[in-house]
């Protein structure tokens, strides 16, 4: 059987771990410090990300849910239209945005959160609407509109909390899709965790195959994260209706 390339003795070929305790050397700043710089970029990308997302989007779709349910058709086609754009063609048109953007709010790597923004937005509308079709958002807004609650008090304290499931799952794909990245930074010429593994590949491949490993690990998490999240909320509604009956 062929041992993996991340525990491969590079010199008998047998089983070792000597490759981890390399990769980890606090000495090892050749590798070390463009894949920490790259995944920090990747962090704060994946915040400013979901913020932005969920600022213009969430209450974008309670807006159209609740006072202008025609135009569903039309924002969910432009909602989903990224995902069939492949992300040479979105480089290509964002290109000369950037350049304004550049000139504005500087080169910081965290400005690609605004073409990331538009990468995860289908995914993120999915989930969301997915939550969103599982409650009666109408009856809840009217409802708390009826108690006397404004409409920042109808979304924060009615609508939010029954969303959370779908604002959740919106949130870690989000991130996934942000630290898997790699086509836009790459022709934009920002360093971020995927472009930091091709750098660290070109010094030493062993260290790239085990932050991919670990990066695949992480998403892998946080998709369990997401059903764990889904399950209990099904739990939660599946009392909630016991106990009202």
């Amino acid at each position: 059987m062929t041992t993996p390339i991340t525990v491969r003795d590079r010199e008998s070929g047998g089983l070792s771990f000597a490759n981890w305790v390399r990769v980890f050397d606090p000495a090892n700043t050749q590798v070390l410090t463009p894949i920490w710089t790259g995944l920090g970029n990747s962090l704060v990308l994946a915040v400013v990300t979901v913020v932005i997302v969920l600022v213009l989007l969430l209450p974008t779709m309670i807006l159209i849910e609740l006072r202008f349910p025609n135009l569903a058709r039309v924002f969910e086609f432009a909602v989903l239209l990224p995902i069939s754009i492949p992300a040479i063609v979105l480089v290509v048109g964002l290109a000369p945005i950037y350049l304004q953007i550049g000139r504005t709010f500087g080169t910081g790597t965290w400005t690609l959160a605004f073409a990331y923004g538009i990468t995860v937005l289908p995914f993120a509308y999915r989930s969301i609407k997915a939550a969103m079709d599982a409650v009666d958002l109408r009856t809840l807004a009217e409802a708390a509109r009826s108690l006397g609650a404004g409409w920042l008090a109808v979304v924060v304290r009615a609508l939010v909390p029954n969303l959370r499931q779908g604002l959740l799952a919106a949130s870690l794909i989000s991130v996934a899709v942000v630290l898997g990245e790699f086509t836009i930074a790459s022709l934009l010429n920002r360093q971020v965790f995927q472009t930091a593994l091709v750098v660290a590949q070109k010094i030493d491949p062993y260290a790239s195959a085990i932050f991919t490993l670990l990066s695949l690990l992480f998403v892998f998490l946080l998709l369990l994260l997401i059903g764990r999240a889904a399950s209990s909320s099904s739990r939660g509604r599946r009392r909630a209706g016991k106990a009202s009956s």
